[in-house]
């Protein structure tokens, strides 16, 4: 019996013995303990060699000394020239492999920029800015040139847009021509284009939406430069700060490094979107029997019509209501004998686009009819005095506590006839006794529902608004009823004041100053007059800003337009913010020159932030480079 225990006892732990070991070979992983690898991978050797000339493959492998991965292929790897079928771009243990789809072109330099792409297969630390370069002649162009993409209304950096030349200096080559060679932006809308021969190039940003390398299409985002890029290069030198490994605090050395520096890496390219907009009828409808709605794409000119069924030679049977770009169109029908047509059919022309994106006058026919809804068979004796009792609908906009540079806005339900000011009365209190005031009546240019009251308020004074019951009628036969609040009015006390000295501006050009909250949302704007921005009754809180060059004077930032060659109007933003506070003046003073644009919109509003990297161990920022030049330009080298 002793003996069985014992065998049995032997088999357990060889077992378990073998399980151990066969556990310990089935995971492979670093070994416990040691330094922690951040390193990335070190390249080994690449075929074909960098640098190399007369290259007739069209298959690029690059060893590493550790397994690797690629990530975002599609994304962070940049080929130039642009290939129109992507290549296949893969990794195998310690190998990076590139196998290019097109035909090389003759006489030409070819680089594989990886960006970040390239990894280790454990820790995942990246081989930055890391790019191979090979010629299918007998010469290697080495030429760079780098700069930034922002966004032209506000200034927020353009991720993952494609920036490329043109040797082929007419306008027409960035709409009929690939780019000879291209960049793309990273988080901060940074690109560096590599691979450029001695000459004279123009610069474009485009966000290609059908990958063809041209710009064919009005909705792809674009910029375009003025000015010609001239490629060259010089001696430079930066410091290199390298900190204590024990304690990162203190400063080890400080090296000069001696290297070439690629010009321009200054390129500023602001984006946008030209003004050209798809016009077309999307809809129409009549939800009301007097009510007909015309909805259009985008911004248009007024349409003309006329009425075919019932058969109406003039215009005398509706007034008009629109949007202030015409995109959204009501016509209120005034005319009995119109309105009570089950089906009215209309002949209209408008502005629509056609296939080759030209815009002609289109003529068109439409129907509209209306459904009655359906009659509850029972009602109760409340539901039809409620009926009998509908009143005219009028909104306004006063609050309790009334903003002081508030007007008074009000809205009716349908068009009326005519508004007779008498029956709208405004009063002050003084000394326990309300006292008629005089206000101006401002009619909507646009909304013929819309009326503003505009009187001369009185800080911390309290008010009366009455309207008289049955003093509007619409034309379709709804009477008002009365409407009665008291209000007061914000005391001085509430508010401060901005003054802001502006410096810098260009003479005799418009200047508007827009107030942003922390969301980067306008909430006032104000034109600069002698080189002042004045905001009056302003909330405690922050504030920041940002201004534009109004070139064509009509009171709202312009997109640019590349068939006209016209650049979007310049934006500035104030780098800092603004702390007002209640009853105080503020006095401020703005250069828009002090800071560069590519850094003036702070941090706390820019919603395009740049990607932080993880740290992927305590001790792994030792070096930190001071060279403002080396951070804007990646293409470096030491002779």
């Amino acid at each position: 019996m002793q003996h069985k225990l014992l065998l049995f006892l032997c088999a357990s732990f060889l077992m378990t013995l073998m399980l151990i070991i066969l556990h310990s070979c089935a995971n492979i992983a670093s070994p416990s303990g040691g330094e922690y690898d951040i390193v990335p991978p070190v390249i080994k050797k690449a075929s074909p060699a960098f640098n190399s000339l007369n290259v007739t493959t069209k298959t690029i492998v690059i060893e590493f000394d550790e397994n690797i991965k690629i990530e975002k292929p599609m994304e962070k790897v940049i080929i130039t020239p642009p290939q129109k079928s992507f290549p296949v771009i893969k990794s195998i243990g310690k190998k990076a492999i590139v196998e290019l789809e097109d035909e090389l072109h003759p006489n030409t330099t070819y680089t594989i920029d990886f960006t970040d792409a390239i990894v280790d297969n454990n820790e995942g630390n990246p081989l930055e800015n890391f790019s191979l370069s090979f010629s299918t002649g007998d010469r290697l162009d080495t030429l760079a040139v780098s700069g930034k993409v922002l966004s032209a209304n506000d200034l927020e950096p353009v991720k993952g847009i494609y920036v490329g030349i043109h040797s082929n200096l007419h306008d027409s080559a960035f709409t009929k021509i690939p780019f000879e060679r291209i960049s793309r932006t990273d988080s901060k809308g940074d690109f560096t284009i590599k691979g450029m021969a001695p000459g004279k190039y123009k610069i474009y940003a485009l966000n290609d939406l059908n990958r063809d390398y041209k710009y064919d299409n009005p909705q792809e985002a674009i910029a375009f430069s003025d000015s010609l890029i001239i490629p060259t290069t010089k001696p430079d030198i930066r410091q290199d700060t390298i900190f204590n490994k024990v304690d990162s605090t203190k400063i080890d050395t400080i090296k000069t490094i001696h290297y070439t520096r690629f010009l321009p890496d200054n390129i500023l390219l602001r984006s946008f979107l030209s003004d050209f907009q798809r016009q077309y009828l999307q809809k129409h409808e009549r939800p009301e029997p007097y009510k007909l709605m015309l909805y259009f794409a985008a911004p248009t000119t007024f349409p003309s019509f006329r009425l075919l069924n019932p058969p109406i030679e003039n215009n005398n049977w509706f007034v008009k209501e629109s949007t202030r770009h015409n995109d959204t169109i009501t016509l209120w029908i005034t005319d009995s004998l119109i309105y009570k047509t089950d089906s009215i059919h209309m002949e209209i022309n408008y502005v629509r686009t056609d296939s080759t994106n030209r815009n002609s006058i289109y003529t068109d026919t439409l129907r509209f009819t209306y459904k009655q809804p359906k009659v509850k068979k029972t009602s109760s004796s409340k539901e039809k005095e409620e009926e009998s009792l509908r009143f005219l609908g009028l909104q306004h906009n006063i609050q309790s506590n009334h903003e002081i540079y508030q007007p008074i806005r009000l809205e009716f339900e349908q068009p009326v006839i005519a508004f007779d000011s008498t029956h709208v009365k405004l009063f002050i209190e003084k000394d326990s006794t309300f006292t008629l005031v005089n206000y101006r009546l401002i009619k909507d240019s646009l909304n013929i529902r819309k009326y503003e009251l505009r009187p001369r308020w009185e800080p911390g004074g309290k008010y009366r608004f009455v309207v008289d019951s049955a003093a509007f009628k619409s034309y379709y036969d709804l009477w008002n009823n009365k409407i009665e609040q008291t209000f007061t009015v914000k005391s001085l006390e509430q508010y401060g004041n901005l003054l802001i000295e502006m410096v810098g501006l260009p003479e005799n050009k418009t200047v508007h100053v827009e107030l942003l909250d922390k969301s980067d949302k306008p909430v006032r704007k104000i034109m600069v007059k002698n080189n002042e921005a004045k905001f009056q009754d302003l909330h405690p809180g922050t504030y920041y800003a940002r201004l534009y060059i109004d070139e064509n004077k009509d009171g709202v930032w312009t997109t640019g337009n590349y068939e006209q060659k016209r650049q979007p109007e310049e934006v500035y933003y104030y780098p800092r913010q603004y702390e007002i506070r209640a009853f105080t003046d503020h006095e401020e003073s703005w250069d828009v020159n002090e800071v560069p644009v590519t850094r003036q919109k702070p941090l706390e509003i820019t919603k395009n932030k740049p990607e932080v990297k993880k740290r992927r161990n305590p001790n792994e920022e030792q070096r930190t480079n001071t060279s403002s030049s080396r951070s804007t330009n990646p293409f470096l080298q030491n002779p």
